[in-house]
């Protein structure tokens, strides 16, 4: 098992509980605390960055409402079928008494899973398994309603989000939802106007060294960690935790066992091809590079890396080889194609805006070398 799965907080507090955001888990404690705000408990909606620790603490909030059954976890595959005829299924994970699941998966077809699926098991009866009708360890009832988690909710289209505002003014006598995004600027105001907004803030350098240090110790009791390399390890990472962890188990066995201060931190293999990617770009500018660098672009998204983490990744590879009074054109124009990418211009299709960008920078990089030399 890797490590960032083995050593996930399971609990709010104690022992196993989060050890970052302090402020947060107190927020979402106190949402938790009675049997009568377990009961009266509204739809959420958890933003921030990727790797803060949002669904983790999803899995925290379900464990507080129905106890170790929540983690009793298993593989369902949910279908409809289009007007067409043609059958759509997503994958689900289930437990007894919640469903987990991403309607963005279904590609355009999303509002379907967020109309039908989603009113499927919101009213297929007021209980999964007695959801209820059993006690908690404390001897306290467990909330009368199911909880359907929805992730990436900022990927579904504006059709599939107002399909989801009108599933959860049908259901919320029976259902819960909590939904998690990275950005909720993504979402519809009458989604957000419905739920109950926490913003998962990303963890400081400080914290994730601390993390680090502490699932070392875990790992190896009486080799502590260096304090340098976890440093650098979270800094790498961009305070994304979830990398952090990954890269430290990459470390550790890289090192044999025993990481050093000095040691270099290893880069995915996705960050490198993309790295590649943007020397090519400054070595020559010519349309046959640049339906080269489209067949690049094609093989990491059909990888799922996101549209927006290659732009962003691309541009901070491109700003090191360029000079300053070229920087703030370059940034100018990642950002305006960054913002057609999110907003769907162009059918939604990704590789557009990226080959846009691409495009836009070979002409931008061509001109100034033309100026510099003549």
């Amino acid at each position: 098992m890797l490590w960032v799965d083995k050593h996930r907080p399971t609990s709010l507090s104690g022992k196993e509980g989060l050890s970052h955001s302090p402020s947060l888990t107190a927020r979402l404690e106190l949402l938790t605390s009675t049997p009568a705000s377990r009961a009266s408990l509204p739809h959420l909606l958890l933003y921030g960055p990727p790797g803060s620790g949002k669904r983790t603490r999803v899995r925290a909030i379900l464990r507080v409402l129905f106890g170790p059954g929540a983690e009793r976890l298993r593989l369902d595959r949910r279908s409809c079928k289009t007007p067409s005829g043609k059958e759509v299924e997503v994958d689900a994970v289930c437990s007894n008494y919640h469903v987990e699941l991403c309607p963005a998966d279904a590609g355009s077809q999303d509002r379907l899973v967020a109309q039908d699926v989603i009113s499927e098991i919101a009213s297929s009866g007021r209980s999964i398994a007695s959801v209820g009708t059993t006690t908690d360890i404390g001897g306290e009832k467990r909330p009368q309603y199911k909880v359907v988690v929805l992730h990436e909710v900022d990927r579904l289209t504006k059709q599939a989000q107002a399909a989801l505002r009108r599933t959860m003014e049908k259901h919320t006598s029976s259902c819960r939802l909590i939904l998690v995004c990275n950005s909720q600027s993504r979402v519809i105001g009458p989604v957000r106007s419905r739920c109950l907004g926490i913003r998962v803030a990303a963890p400081t350098i400080d914290e994730i060294s601390t993390i680090l240090r502490n699932v070392h110790s875990k790992e190896c009791p009486g080799r502590p960690l260096p304090a340098e390399l976890a440093v650098n390890i979270a800094r790498s990472s961009g305070r994304n935790l979830r990398r952090a962890v990954l890269a430290l188990e990459a470390a550790h066995v890289t090192s044999g066992g025993s990481p050093q201060a000095s040691q270099p931190i290893p880069k995915t293999d996705w960050e490198a091809y993309i790295a590649q990617l943007a020397a090519d770009l400054a070595r020559e500018q010519s349309p046959q590079r640049l339906l080269a660098a489209r067949e690049r672009i094609y093989e990491l998204l059909i990888n799922c890396v996101p549209g927006d983490v290659i732009l962003k990744t691309l541009v901070r590879e491109l700003l090191k080889t360029l000079d300053d009074e070229m920087k703030g054109e370059v940034v100018k124009w990642a950002a305006f194609y960054e913002h057609r990418l999110s907003c769907g211009v162009g059918s939604g299709k990704e590789i557009f805006h990226l080959e846009a960008f691409m495009a836009k920078y070979m002409a931008l990089y061509k001109r100034y070398l033309n100026n510099l030399f003549g």
